[in-house]
């Protein structure tokens, strides 16, 4: 049995969850999601818990036991409280501002680059620390936004000038010496 898999997925009062054949929906006071599952998997309501159960003992049934439970955890979770990612700007002149629902990054490139987020995910920017929050419900659009926000300016190892996750350890190099 897979340990996750086999966990129930506890239910907050409020959370709904709808369950329709194979398309799970669950609505919160942060929002709604819903995602089909594998045919494989079954999920069912009992009391306050969702049950997850695979119909084989095959190799791949059990690698999908897993991750339907986790992927519905963190849909409750995303519902109920939300997901959360803070990243920082680190650099002489890296700065970024607000402008609606999207932000513009100068760091350092000839070019200010705009990101206008995805549907369902928050960007907000604090220009005086150099941070930026990615809120949103959904796990997955949250850490894809994320990722590509620290994709415009990596950190780099030798000053460590970048856009780095808040507790992201950067290990520093050393420069070059001087020969002869």
């Amino acid at each position: 049995m897979s340990r996750i898999g086999k966990k129930p997925v506890p239910i907050p009062e409020e959370a709904k969850i709808e369950i329709d054949g194979q398309r799970i929906t669950v609505t919160g006071p942060q929002g709604s999601l819903q995602r089909v599952i594998h045919p494989a998997i079954s999920a069912a309501v009992e009391g306050q818990e969702i049950i997850v159960k695979r119909s084989t003992d095959k190799k791949k049934d059990r690698a999908l036991h897993g991750l339907t439970r986790a992927l519905l955890n963190n849909m409750v979770v995303g519902v109920t409280k939300g997901f959360t990612t803070e990243l920082q700007m680190i650099g002489v002149g890296y700065r970024a501002e607000q402008k609606g629902n999207c932000a513009i990054f100068y760091l350092g490139y000839s070019h200010p680059i705009v990101f206008c987020p995805p549907e369902g995910v928050k960007v907000s920017v604090d220009p005086k620390e150099g941070k930026i929050k990615v809120e949103g419900v959904d796990k997955e659009l949250v850490g894809t936004a994320a990722a590509k926000i620290r994709s415009f300016r990596k950190p780099e190892p030798y000053k460590g000038k970048g856009v780095r996750y808040v507790n992201e350890y950067v290990r520093s190099k050393a420069g070059k010496t001087a020969g002869a």
